[in-house]
């Protein structure tokens, strides 16, 4: 028994070495030299170091990632703190909250998370022109600021409370807003850690909004900037290295700050699901 878990361990380990060599790869071909980056065998640590000249041509050169980064972290924190907000409040009115056709209700909800997005961007567009917030970073953010599998995921987690702690608070004369911010919210942290993460790699990851509803560069997102920049520099690898490692640093420091309460509440909602 001992010896098949030790086996097992070792399969494990080479295996997670080989999902990291791609990005221990991309990381030291950013430190290179240009004529270095494919010289066999690989030096996975650079001879002739050049990173801090590739890491400044991608912050401060032709294609600023420093304004790009600033308009990437305003539209995903402010999307995923109002994405959150909003997939908790639905998420306590389904639950906790009672009114006639409630179900029904949310059932029309979880319906249209089998319409596909690609569907609705046209209507989307020309809503955002009419009211102005084409080309804004605010329409941007309104775009991913609702979101049903939110909804239906912390919706999980409201039912797995007990309505004797609703009751007891209600007892005490607190409402629904005390009862939300104070009684519920503070016992479903796991579940809001684990959809804010996702919320916010989904919104830093987007490609397709920015790409359909911004015009001006200077608006421009990470994931667009990251497209221009390889287009002009695409065929200088220990460049696109560089921007790419920029591009996935914040995802990284996200979940590593995050990872024990995404664990949590994945297994919280094994358990009570």
């Amino acid at each position: 028994m001992k010896l098949s878990k030790i086996l097992l361990t070792i399969l494990m380990l080479a295996c997670g070495i080989l999902f990291l060599l791609p990005f221990i790869w991309m990381i030291s071909t950013s430190m290179k030299f240009e004529q270095d980056v494919f010289h066999y065998p690989i030096e996975w640590i650079p001879v002739n170091f050049n990173g801090f000249s590739n890491y400044m041509k991608v912050w401060v050169g032709d294609y600023p990632f420093y304004l790009y980064y600033w308009n990437t972290i305003k539209v995903t924190v402010l999307t995923t703190f109002i994405s959150v907000l909003v997939s908790c409040m639905a998420a306590y009115g389904f639950t906790k909250v009672h009114f006639r056709g409630r179900d029904a209700l949310f059932l029309i909800v979880l319906a249209t998370f089998m319409v596909p997005q690609q569907s609705i961007i046209v209507p989307q567009f020309i809503l955002m022109r009419s009211i102005n917030l084409f080309d804004t970073h605010i329409g941007l953010i309104l775009l991913g600021s609702f979101s049903v599998l939110g909804t239906f995921m912390i919706r999980q987690f409201f039912m797995s409370i007990n309505n004797e702690f609703i009751e007891a608070a209600r007892i005490d004369g607190a409402g629904h807003t005390r009862i939300f911010l104070n009684v519920t919210m503070p016992m479903i942290r796991p579940a809001i850690a684990t959809y804010a993460i996702l919320r916010f790699i989904w919104t830093w990851n987007d490609y397709q909004n920015p790409l359909i509803f911004l015009r001006t560069d200077q608006y421009y997102t990470l994931q667009l900037a990251m497209n221009k920049f390889a287009d002009t520099y695409g065929q200088f690898y220990s460049l696109t290295m560089a921007a790419a490692v920029s591009a996935i640093i914040p995802l990284l420091i996200v979940f590593l700050i995050g990872q024990k309460q995404v664990i949590e509440g994945i297994a919280l909602g094994g358990v009570k699901g």
